[in-house]
């Protein structure tokens, strides 16, 4: 029987994926959507298929040889489309380290993690560090943010320039972050399934705008993000939406939205296209729940 060992290792590593991680399809990396299920964004992505391959391009983002979420990356714009995430607990620090890039959007045979800018090196489909210096107070703004990670390398995972639109300052630290913070509350408390294991869906993207940053990152006029769950103490599916202009705001919270009323910003437009997300509910009802630390909007 030693004899086989040898070759049923073989076969074994035979089947481990060992792809790059600009991926051709959306299904390549489908593990962080709902059902495995893409959004439905009219003219990108519409029933799973890309339409311009060459400029839309789908990233397993991976950190330290593991999968972390998903990120459909606009080449031209220098921006995600979206990303997409499962969300599992938040169990780790917030460390302060380095951005990253993905190098395989320069060269398909280059490493399958993201890792740091080669110094000197210029990228032509996608942002650099470099992209991001400006005095127009606009920050770095997560799509996946760092709070809804759950481990301190998921966490570090997030600081890709693939998973950053160039954002507002005010409005990325004020109602945006007000929102994230809520958003985390009402999963951490009702998306378990019914063994009490955290799992909610969440896909985060932007409306690209007309104006460039350092003449190469477009600037969003927009930000959306909506999230959905199986709640097993409530004994249905629970979502939410919420969305913002790109600009400097005082205002403190965005309103909570249905999936219904997101989706209706744009004909087609789709985020858990085959669920069993309802369209027309929110989680406003449960805000009460909770303290002023988790910042969701007061009542009506």
């Amino acid at each position: 029987m030693w004899c086989l060992r040898p070759l049923s290792v073989l076969l074994l590593l035979s089947t481990v994926p060992t792809g790059s991680e600009v991926v051709q399809s959306m299904s390549d990396c489908s593990d962080f959507l709902l059902h495995n299920s893409p959004p439905n964004i009219p003219g990108i992505l519409e029933d799973g298929n890309i339409l311009d391959q060459n400029r839309y391009k789908p990233i397993c983002q991976t950190y330290e040889n593991e999968r972390r979420f998903v990120t459909l990356y606009d080449t031209e714009n220098k921006i995600p489309v979206f990303s997409a995430y499962k969300y599992r607990g938040d169990g780790g620090s917030k460390p302060n380290i380095h951005w990253k890039i993905e190098p395989q959007l320069e060269n398909r045979q280059g490493d399958r993690n993201m890792g740091r800018e080669t110094t000197g090196m210029t990228y032509t489909h996608q942002a650099q560090d470099k992209d991001y210096k400006n005095k127009d107070k606009l920050d770095r703004g997560h799509l996946f943010p760092r709070s809804h990670a759950f481990s301190e390398t998921d966490k570090r995972s997030t600081n890709t320039l693939t998973n950053i639109v160039p954002q507002a300052e005010q409005f990325n630290s004020g109602s945006w972050s007000n929102m994230e913070n809520c958003v985390k509350c009402v999963m951490d408390k009702y998306c378990k399934d019914n063994n009490g294991v955290p799992e909610g869906f969440v896909v985060t993207g932007q409306q690209p705008g007309n104006n460039k940053l350092n003449n190469k990152v477009n600037i969003p006029k927009m930000l959306w993000s909506a999230f959905c769950c199986y709640s097993g103490e409530k004994k249905k599916w629970l979502a939410s939406a919420h969305w913002g202009d790109n600009v400097k705001s005082k205002d403190k919270y965005l309103q909570t939205r249905t999936l219904a009323e997101l989706q209706n910003l744009d004909s087609g437009f789709q985020v858990f296209p085959k669920t069993q997300c309802p369209l027309d509910e929110t989680v406003k009802e449960f805000y009460p729940d909770f303290d002023k630390s988790c910042q969701c909007p007061p009542p009506a």
